[in-house]
This record gives structure tokens, C-alpha cells and sequence, in this order.
């Protein structure tokens, strides 16, 4: 299916962002040197994409993917999905988008130490108020998916570095979101567990239909999914 026939999940229109560095000067326009780390970007992400974010550290593979999970704001431009503008939106509301349409994986876990798998996945939907006990259905159903069935009431700590990056993904995904970002997801694991959760986000991605954007260095990660893109000069490109 081409994207002229997919229907447009999120759209990016003329998005710019730069930073400021400081300790340096700018000669010509006066004040810290601006790097600018998008350009102008318009991007589209249809809806049952698979998009690999690839390329050299420090061109702006994680402020794109921040920007697209609205961890981060644009200097210029506009995000819209489904169509609708998201920054314009009130904090508390796109708070709560973020949290019900798009989950979230890094490479660094991010969960909560003395607390049990289940725990730390029920609290997109605690924040969500769902009622305790529809919580804990919703982080068994999606623990059970990942692999973890039998882990359920293990504390974070009691768990290796592959199952706690299962947690994680299981967190992202309890909320059913549209769209999975993922920052390096199986940058710390070891090959065995790094080619469990490719093949695990595949089977996701395949019986949810679900979006993902990934931002990695691993080859193998990226040839998985259907799309490449890369960043040259503040301009968003495939490969």
C-alpha cells in the first residue's frame, strides 16, 4: 500500500528547532552561537508505519522523536494529529494525549526500584483514573503479552536488563496507544535479549497495527522496519 492511500497519523508542518551554545559567539549576529538541529522539516507519519531514525550521534535523531511525543516544543511550526493542532493545546490536555496516544521506551528503563512489574505498569493508567483493580487487569494482559506472566509480582531489581526493558515496553503499551516511540530500546541489552524484543516490537507492530518510530544505531532494528529516514542539514530525508 502506497502513502497516498494511508491515512496520515501525524503531520509536520515547517518544524524548526535549534539551540543556543553557550561559551561561544556569534561574530556576524551577536549573542551565543545558534545551532540549529531542524530545518523547515514537513514530515508525515501514516498510520501503521515502521520508521527507523538513523544516522550519527548529535544530528538530532532524539529532539526529532522528543519533538514528535511532544516531550518538546518546536521554536517554529506546527504538529497535527489526526488533524488536530497539538500545541495549541493546554498543558493539562496535551498531558493527557501524550499519556492515552503514545507510549514511550528508552534506552534506560526509567522504572520505579521497589516496586513490582505490574506496579510500574499500572501507572499510565492510574494517571488515566481507571479504577485500581481495571489497572491491574490491564498491566497483567499486556505482561502476559511481553513474556512475563510468571514475573508479574517480581520487584524491578529481581529482574534481568531484558525483562525489565519487557516491563517498560509493556508500560508503553498498556494505554493501547497509537503510536510507540522508542530511543534506543535494546541499547543495553546483550544480543539474545536485543533480538527477543525486535522480533517481540514486530509481532506488536503486526497484530496491533500499531505506529512505531525508533530512533536507532542498531542495523539489525533499523532493516526491520519499513521506513528509514536520517537528518542532513536540519532536513529530514529517507535512506
Amino acid at each position: 500500500m502506497d502513502d497516498g492511500a494511508q491515512e496520515i497519523l501525524m503531520a509536520m508542518e515547517s518544524i524548526s528547532k535549534g539551540f543556543n551554545i553557550v561559551g561561544t559567539r556569534d561574530t556576524k549576529k551577536g549573542g551565543d552561537t545558534r545551532l540549529e538541529i531542524l530545518n523547515n522539516v514537513d514530515f508525515n507519519i501514516y498510520k501503521g508505519d515502521t520508521i527507523a531514525i538513523v544516522g550519527n550521534s548529535g544530528i538530532g535523531k532524539s529532539t526529532l522523536l522528543h519533538i514528535i511525543g511532544t516531550l518538546d516544543k518546536p521554536d517554529k511550526g506546527k504538529i497535527f494529529f489526526l488533524g488536530q493542532e497539538l500545541f495549541s493545546m493546554e498543558d493539562e490536555k496535551l498531558a493527557l494525549f501524550r499519556n492515552t496516544e503514545i507510549g514511550f521506551v528508552f534506552q534506560f528503563h526509567h522504572l520505579l526500584q521497589g516496586f513490582t512489574a505490574a506496579e510500574n505498569v499500572m501507572i499510565p493508567c492510574m494517571l488515566n483514573r481507571k479504577k485500581k483493580q481495571e489497572a491491574r487487569e490491564s498491566a497483567k494482559a499486556v505482561l502476559s503479552r511481553v513474556g512475563l506472566e510468571k514475573k508479574l509480582f517480581c520487584r524491578i531489581e529481581e529482574l534481568s536488563g531484558g525483562e525489565q526493558q519487557r516491563v517498560a515496553l509493556a508500560r508503553a503499551l498498556v494505554t493501547n496507544p497509537a503510536m510507540l516511540l522508542a530511543d534506543e530500546p535494546t541499547g543495553n541489552l546483550d544480543q539474545k535479549n536485543t533480538d527477543e524484543v525486535h522480533e517481540l516490537l514486530m509481532d506488536l507492530n503486526k497484530e496491533l497495527g500499531m505506529t512505531m518510530v525508533v530512533v536507532t544505531h542498531n542495523a539489525g532494528l533499523a532493516d526491520l522496519m519499513k521506513k528509514k529516514v536520517t537528518i542532513d542539514n536540519g532536513r529530514v530525508i529517507a535512506v
